[in-house]
């Protein structure tokens, strides 16, 4: 395989599967639409019995949120822990329709839905590169990244303390998926608060450092067996990995330093952005089980873990 087809393969994977995933939360509304006007064999138009179809009829419907797949509810679960706080009360239906999406993330990599599912990233994607088309120039960090972990636990403080659900009134993803499915305009202010910052503040500051969702799998990304990780030998130090990373290069510190063998940060997106960038194809992502750190660089390394 030459260098130029490894290097791109990650890069156009995941580009599929962000689209993909966008076009399977739009397709319910689309079908929708199309059976509205008319373009459905079975609409009185056609000489049938005028039947629609409706988008809560096919195999799958829903948001990122909250969806049905043939029957069957899935929730994501920060908005499940949104709905406990704002409720006061529990349902074990809630918790198994969570279930399945922790098992996914958990065994992959948390923030793996920020990197290849969330609608919101690719938007961002796309403002870098309209940034660099126009040469503007923003800070690489305007906020710590672990910001998020405490703005997710605000967030279901004051879910709790108004009511409902916080998130998920201002979720710039819900604005997204919602306006494809349900045409929502709730997050809309959200969303074009992001793209301000984005453009004119500092680079990837939602989904590095403010996005509560991004928090919550940032934290569940401290387990999953889909990981970076680093041959030494092959490495020059280029940093061209850390100025490809879609999280904050700081997450690449300890592996590009020799300090341990692998990315451990929960904030890595799994995005195989790095792994593209690297000259020398040092670095590898794939699924291996972490070992524990090297006691040496255990005092250096402590914070890239989280």
């Amino acid at each position: 395989m030459s260098g130029t087809s490894k290097r791109f393969k990650i890069a156009i994977a995941r580009r599929v599967v962000q689209v993909v995933a966008l076009l399977i939360f739009a397709a319910p509304v689309i079908v929708a639409g199309w059976g509205v006007f008319g373009g459905i064999a079975g609409n009185a138009a056609a000489g049938g019995d005028g039947m629609v179809a409706t988008p809560a009829a096919l195999p799958f419907f829903g948001t990122l949120s909250s969806s049905s797949i043939f029957g069957v509810a899935v929730l994501d679960p920060f908005a499940m822990l949104e709905v406990i706080a704002a409720s006061k009360t529990f349902s074990p239906s809630w918790l198994l329709a969570a279930l399945p999406v922790l098992i996914v993330y958990g065994l992959i990599r948390g923030r793996a839905f920020c990197g290849w599912v969330c609608p919101v990233n690719l938007l961002c994607e796309g403002l870098d590169w309209l940034r660099a088309r126009l040469h503007i120039f923003v800070r690489e960090r305007v906020v710590p990244r672990h910001a998020k972990l405490y703005i997710a636990l605000g967030i279901l403080f004051l879910s709790a303390v108004l009511g409902f659900p916080l998130f998920e009134a201002l979720s710039p993803i819900g604005f997204v998926a919602k306006g494809i499915v349900l045409g929502s305009m709730a997050g809309g202010l959200t969303l074009l608060a992001i793209v301000l910052l984005e453009l004119f503040c500092g680079h990837r500051v939602w989904c590095r450092a403010l996005c509560p969702l991004g928090g919550f799998y940032e934290a569940l990304g401290r387990v999953g067996l889909v990981n970076v990780t680093i041959d030494h030998g092959a490495c020059i130090g280029c940093d061209r990995c850390k100025q490809a990373c879609l999280c904050d290069p700081q997450i690449l510190d300890d592996a590009v330093s020799g300090v341990d063998g692998m990315v451990r940060a929960g904030d890595c997106m799994a995005c195989g952005k790095c792994v593209d960038a690297c000259p020398t194809h040092a670095l590898a992502i794939g699924m291996t089980i972490p070992r524990p750190q090297a006691s040496s660089g255990t005092a250096q390394g402590g914070d890239d873990r989280a």
